[in-house]
């Protein structure tokens, strides 16, 4: 019997936690859904991440809104992703900070993963017909943007670290506390979705990079908050090793001369015992496998995934 396709049937609403990270440092989880933090400035605030519509932004400003009231001057986009960046309009932000890869891969396949993730996960989607538009950024940078904070609060560095999750991931670092805000580089206790990554410079380099900023409190995309060099190092660890799993089995299966059905039910076995139960494992395993098998197969940039692909993939790997 097949499984029911995505997200499409995780429809129950998640328990949101606003957590004070530092003074002026915020960050909002919600049981494995996307994580979004705040910093603020002097006299202003950066926002990282948007949500998926400009509904579900308002419902993280009212929160954030009982700690501050300072207007938020930038917002950063870790990355494309649609629930990433489409409640951008909500947040009013005098400019909208991405990485240059991220502007151009919203003008290549900025509409096709609109459709692809409304249909994978239509619980994020709250109001969807308020959005205005693809989310385009203000400003871009290649390797590193810093923003003075102002007064005590040290600088805002905004670090391009390698490609990973997308060619244009990018981290937050908030010096003086030690803390960053990793987007989809690394999840805590969650599984990762990898279809449009290069696993094999994220597994080892771009990782390496993140664990050596040496961060004591890290929010990645999805799960909890990870406090303390060990917790840190934990969940990057955690990341590495399911990209890693991926890796060995689909290599493996593809010296066999097997199928990338075969590709994936073994990939899902070795995966499954350790991170079988963490948020949206089922989901994201057949698109991570499918980018895995072209990447190994020499496609050095992710096929672009369509409403149709997906449900193409889907129904090869979980029908």
């Amino acid at each position: 019997m097949s499984k029911p396709f995505a997200s499409s049937t995780d429809l129950e609403a998640k328990t949101e936690t606003l957590e004070v990270l530092a003074d002026g440092v915020y960050a909002l989880t919600a049981e494995g859904d996307p994580n979004v933090g705040a910093i603020e400035g002097e006299d202003f605030l950066v926002a990282f991440e948007a949500r998926a519509t400009p509904a579900a932004a308002r419902d993280w400003l009212v929160k954030l809104r009982e700690h501050t009231d300072k207007p938020v001057r930038y917002l950063v986009l870790s990355h494309y992703h649609a629930v990433r960046v489409l409640g951008a309009s909500a947040f009013e932000a005098d400019e909208i900070i991405a990485h240059e890869r991220t502007k151009f891969l919203i003008e290549e396949r900025g509409m096709q993963d609109w459709a692809s993730e409304y249909g994978r996960m239509p619980r994020l989607f709250k109001e969807p017909d308020e959005i205005p538009g693809l989310t385009w950024p203000t400003l871009t940078f290649s390797d590193r943007m810093v923003i003075p904070l102002g007064g005590d609060r040290g600088d805002l560095v905004l670090q391009y670290l390698g490609r990973g999750h997308t060619e244009g991931d990018i981290v937050a670092w908030v010096d003086k506390h030690k803390i960053m805000f990793a987007g989809d580089l690394v999840e805590a206790k969650a599984a990762l979705y990898t279809g449009d990554a290069f696993h094999q410079e994220w597994s080892t380099g771009t990782l390496d990079r993140v664990k050596a900023m040496g961060a004591e409190i890290l929010v990645g995309g999805r799960g909890a908050v990870a406090r303390g060099g060990a917790e840190v190092d934990a969940a990057v660890e955690q990341s590495r090793g399911f990209l890693s799993v991926m890796l060995n089995k689909v290599r493996e299966t593809q010296a066999a001369g097997g199928t990338l059905k075969d590709a994936f039910e073994a990939t899902h076995a070795a995966l499954s015992p350790t991170y079988g139960h963490w948020p949206i494992f089922e989901h994201t395993l057949p698109f991570d496998v499918a980018r895995v098998w072209e990447e190994l197969k020499g496609v050095d940039r992710p096929t672009i995934w369509t409403a149709e692909r997906d449900r193409e993939i889907w129904a090869q790997l979980q029908g």
